[in-house]
């Protein structure tokens, strides 16, 4: 399982999760930092990747439009670097479950 990180995520995270999550990468790593999120959401698509956010956009397009990609919604937007890191890590097993199951592409975090 590889994340892809939107700009509202840290993107001191990559360099964390380099065991737990191989091949993560920050939106700006690819280019995609001013890219509109249509064009995040083909990236992840297309490279199999899930995106974390903590916008409500990519968990409201997930409904619309389906799955992949799947989408982690950061709910709590008070969240540290920390916060979130440990959040990620915390959930390794959920998060895998939850892409394995393909029941829904949105899984909330909080």
């Amino acid at each position: 399982m590889k994340l892809l990180l939107d700009q509202n995520i840290s993107p001191k995270l990559v360099e964390s999760f380099n065991e737990i999550y191989p091949g993560s990468v920050y939106v700006k790593e690819i280019g995609l930092d001013r890219a509109l999120d249509e064009d995040i959401w083909i990236y992840a698509k297309v490279n199999n990747f899930i995106i974390i956010s903590k916008d409500a956009d990519f968990a409201e397009r997930s409904l619309l439009l389906g799955f992949p990609p799947f989408v982690v919604w950061i709910r709590k937007g008070d969240y540290t670097t920390l916060e979130i890191k440990d959040t990620l890590s915390n959930n390794l097993e959920l998060i895998a479950s939850f892409v394995s199951a393909s029941q829904t592409g949105l899984l909330n975090l909080y």
